[in-house]
């Protein structure tokens, strides 16, 4: 799984990107200060199962915290998009391109209006933020539409003369897209497409493919950063009220980074995503007032500083994954003595033998059977599993 990081720039993607993975990359208060792609780790929250079993758990990647799991997951920041960027503007080619593998993308939207369209600082309130939704979709749209039209003539008569299969045919044309056969199938159904005449499908038609296969390739979710500012708030429910079909999270990178960095040094205890802090160090006036800051119009007004739930959401509840333990019925730890180690992420309705596939390619060649931990019932290859599931794998290997 690949999550991309997108928006216009200067409007603190690369601090999003910062308080999520901690990362030394460049944060700078001008536009393209992202020049080449950052890729790093993301953690998704995930209630541990250590408690259930009373041990503590000895994760492997990723780390637990009061009871909470978090898991990597890999995150891309690409460099700012500008209005145009599908026909090259602005190194748009190149930035596009990145977003390819992405399985998600998270839009950060400076809510507040307080970059205008270049990406330069500006007044809060002064920019509509709205039109920075309108155009990355639009980017993402014509992005999709050029990859499906590219030699579309020829490729549709050839599909007539040699009378091939539109579908498969598709498939292979835009597998870079990670476009399936059933998808394309479910496309050309809703939009009542004639599939052995690909000559006769209008632009128009074109166009809502492009754009449907864009919604369910690369699904958004939006972060609504800078919501501390003025006008913030008000821009967010209007935001909501245009865009009823996005998900939209109020944010502030910027708070979270800094209480991320408070509890490296040690200065605070803060679980991510929670609405509090301890204080545990000593803290000079500047930092004291700082925190407090974040405190009260941050945390106790939005509950969270909605960084960890940008990615929690994105991971969880758009694209439907579920995190699932290893483990042994006698035994939790492995080889070396470490205690629930591992935790991954699964799409749903995955199945025991898709996650002994996930766990290593040989258990899956000689599986046998499941376990399920918790209840000690043995599960067949076909069984789905749940969120949280704690999993024995029985093979021959």
């Amino acid at each position: 799984m690949l999550i991309g990081i997108v928006g216009k720039a200067n409007v603190g993607k690369s601090t999003f990107f910062k308080a999520l993975t901690l990362a030394e990359v460049e944060i700078a208060n001008y536009p393209f200060a992202t020049i080449k792609p950052n890729q790093g780790f993301g953690f998704v929250k995930v209630e541990c199962v250590d408690k259930e079993f009373n041990v503590k758990c000895n994760p492997r990647t990723g780390y637990c915290l009061e009871g909470w799991r978090f898991v990597p997951v890999e995150v891309l920041d690409v460099a700012g998009l500008v209005p145009g960027a599908h026909e090259g503007k602005g190194m748009g080619n190149q930035f596009l391109d990145d977003l390819r593998p992405a399985d998600l993308l998270i839009h950060v939207v400076d809510i507040a209006g307080s970059t205008n369209e270049k990406g330069e600082p500006i007044e809060p309130g002064s920019y509509d933020p709205l039109f920075d939704i309108r155009f990355l979709e639009f980017e993402l749209d014509m992005w999709y539409l050029n990859l499906v039209k590219k030699g579309w003539n020829k490729f549709a008569r050839n599909i007539e003369q040699e009378k091939k299969e539109i579908v498969l045919a598709l498939v292979k044309q835009l597998s870079a897209l990670k476009i399936t056969e059933g998808l394309i199938k479910e496309g050309i159904k809703l939009l009542e497409l004639e599939p052995k005449k690909p000559t006769e499908w209008s632009e128009e038609k074109l166009k809502e493919l492009a754009i449907f296969f864009r919604k369910k390739t690369k699904p958004m979710v939006i972060a609504a950063n800078k919501i501390d500012l003025p006008s913030a708030k008000e821009n967010l429910e209007r935001a909501k009220k245009e865009f009823p079909e996005c998900t939209f999270i109020p944010c502030s990178a910027e708070s979270e980074l800094a209480l991320k960095e408070a509890a490296k040094k040690e200065l605070i205890k803060y679980i991510p995503g929670e609405s509090d802090f301890e204080i545990i160090g000593n803290l000079n006036d500047k930092q004291k007032q700082a925190l407090n800051f974040i405190k009260e119009n941050i945390l106790k007004k939005w509950k969270s500083t909605g960084v960890q739930e940008v990615i929690d959401d994105s991971v969880f509840k758009v694209l439907k994954y579920i995190a699932v333990f290893p483990g042994g019925v006698s035994k939790l730890a492995d080889m070396h003595g470490n205690v629930l180690p591992d935790c991954f992420l699964l799409p749903e309705n995955s199945t025991a033998f898709n996650f002994a596939e996930k766990v290593h390619t040989d258990l899956a060649k000689k599986f046998i059977r499941a376990i399920d931990v918790r209840t000690k019932r043995t599960v067949g290859k076909e069984h789905i599993l749940k969120h949280r599931d704690v999993i024995e794998i029985i093979s021959n290997a």
